[in-house]
């Protein structure tokens, strides 16, 4: 399955496609949906480029209700980096006064791979709206993510082939006192998915995000490395959910799990996508699901062999 399509939905709203220019249908309350923005690049030379319809949003909907904006496309994802809507965005702060939720890089594989997405800086978004509670990335090539405080944030997603360590690092620098939601595609080595399990150490240990309730570190092809680091890590008491899916994670991993700290106080284990054999996903449902715990081992990975060797490969990369 393609775990990489349009956002259906932002801040329990669901997305909506600002019109194209001359399209005769009436808007929605501007504070009833999610707004996607995004244009096609590969149009003809009369299409709408991004500024030109981030102006027509701008002079269409009301401003003060908008509550979310999810931005698709804004050019050829390989050319142009999303510093341009970042800009935007800041710009646009004294008029979006009621702005609590934005998403960049809504794209999915017919659009662009997810490697291709030319992202920057995006925490100047944070600083221009620091009543924002969620924020989410796609795409981790040319991100960056110095680190920041924000009072409000509730919800921090990145998803990427390759989230890079400077990012990883950035973010356990950050000051999030009402962080509830951390989600972390950290990739693979080869798109720029460097971070280590000691870049996630200052998250792990319990400190740093006194109000998350769900974490996942997920998409990892060091996804063992990760887990066994989880399975003693003191965040975990405080959390309700906990996903390590997407990623290489095969038995050694999931016995490590199992070996750790308790793990029946949550409600929700995620792995799915995994290389974890049926004898041991069988363990890990029988010490979970008797307490309640709702744990999901779908989509076992396909191995490939070549000359002895098994290959093993998280669910996105390129």
């Amino acid at each position: 399955m393609s775990h990489v399509a349009h956002l259906q939905e932002l801040h329990g709203l669901p997305a909506h496609d600002f019109p194209e220019p001359g399209a005769d249908r009436e808007l929605p309350e501007a504070g009833a949906v999610a707004w996607r923005l995004a244009v096609d690049p590969y149009g003809d030379s009369s299409e709408e480029k991004f500024g030109e319809l981030w102006d027509r949003f701008l002079d269409s909907v009301d401003l003060t209700a908008v509550r979310a904006l999810v931005v698709g496309q804004w050019g050829e994802p390989y050319d142009d980096d999303s510093s341009g809507v970042v800009q935007r965005l800041v710009d646009a702060r004294d008029r979006l006064t009621s702005l609590r939720a934005v998403f960049v890089g809504d794209l999915e594989r017919e659009e662009a791979e997810i490697s291709w997405i030319e992202q920057s800086d995006v925490t100047p978004v944070l600083e221009a709206y620091p009543l924002l509670e969620e924020f989410g990335i796609r795409g981790g090539t040319g991100l960056r993510f110095p680190a920041v405080r924000h009072r409000h944030l509730r919800t921090l997603r990145f998803e990427a082939g390759g989230l890079p360590g400077e990012v990883v690092r950035g973010v356990a620098a950050s000051e999030l006192p009402a962080l509830e939601h951390l989600d972390m595609w950290l990739g693979v080595e080869e798109y720029e998915g460097d971070a280590s399990v000691a870049d996630l150490a200052p998250i792990l240990s319990g400190g740093r995000f006194p109000a998350l309730r769900h974490l996942g570190l997920r998409n990892s092809e060091i996804q063992d490395e990760i887990a066994a680091a989880v399975a003693a890590a003191p965040v975990v008491a405080q959390l309700t959910s906990l996903g390590l899916s997407l990623g290489v994670l095969t038995d050694e991993g999931a016995t490590a799990l199992l070996g750790g700290q308790p793990l029946t106080h949550l409600t929700r284990l995620d792995l799915h996508h995994n290389f974890v054999t049926e004898p041991v996903s069988e363990r890990i449902r029988a010490a979970l699901e008797p307490s309640g715990v709702e744990v999901d081992l779908s989509e076992p990975g396909e191995t490939w062999e070549d000359d002895g060797v098994v290959h093993r490969f998280t669910a996105v990369a390129e």
